[in-house]
């Protein structure tokens, strides 16, 4: 029971951790993304700095990262979204190796508490005394040995419960972390045509149909 107790609070400890990270960063990230996102329809340098002030959060860190590049063609501002993404949803997933060791281990020492339980209780056990009222302190131990699978059992669905609640919220930032990058990329993209040209990112055909008739393109 002592190791199931010690098993219990690092569980409860990492567990009102992460609801408090999660609180935090799903109250403000849909208002960071469209903030950052309206500004870089009008001003690449005040999405910059709005996306700078907003580090303190996951998803400030992920879009800051390619706005902070100087001159940055599309390729590499693509690349610096998905490097910032994959290393923010592994930080996001702090405390999860706790919660599996807890959830692999807490049924087998409840089990294992069980059975040592057992063990010195049908130890004491005669052949001769069974079915006599000697036998009743047996019984009770027998009872108190299985509080210990129960415990394990309770500790690990808890913990389970949580595990999975977290792996939801990671789903749930790894599809706005995809979409927040795709739009931002994407209007990355038309201000890099219109600074270096419009005609860059026309296909030919489309080049040839804006020509005047009469006109050679």
């Amino acid at each position: 029971m002592f190791p199931l107790l010690l098993l219990s609070i690092l569980a409860l400890s990492v567990i009102i951790e992460r609801l408090w990270f999660w609180s935090s960063v799903l109250t403000k990230e849909r208002e960071t993304v469209n903030r950052v996102l309206d500004a870089a329809r009008r001003d690449w340098v005040l999405a910059t700095e709005l996306a700078r002030q907003a580090y303190d959060q996951p998803i400030g860190r992920f879009l800051y990262s390619p706005l902070q590049l100087k001159n940055a063609d599309p390729e590499m501002f693509r690349l610096a979204l998905e490097a910032t993404a994959e290393d923010e949803l592994a930080s996001m997933r702090r405390g999860d190796k706790i919660l599996e060791a807890v959830i692999a281990l807490s049924p087998l020492l409840g089990l294992l508490g069980t059975v040592i339980g057992l063990i010195i209780s049908l130890r004491s056990i005669r052949i001769g005394d069974i079915g006599t009222a000697s036998t009743a302190g047996v019984t009770a131990g027998i009872g108190e040995a299985l509080i210990s699978t129960a415990s394990g059992l309770i500790v690990a669905i808890f913990s389970l419960a949580f595990y999975r609640l977290f792996q939801g919220f990671l789903f749930f930032q790894a599809k706005v972390f995809r979409k927040a990058g795709n739009e931002l990329e994407l209007l990355y993209r038309q201000h890099w045509a219109h600074e270096n040209g419009g005609d860059s990112l026309k296909k030919p055909g489309e080049v040839i149909a804006s020509t005047p008739e009469g006109t050679s393109p």
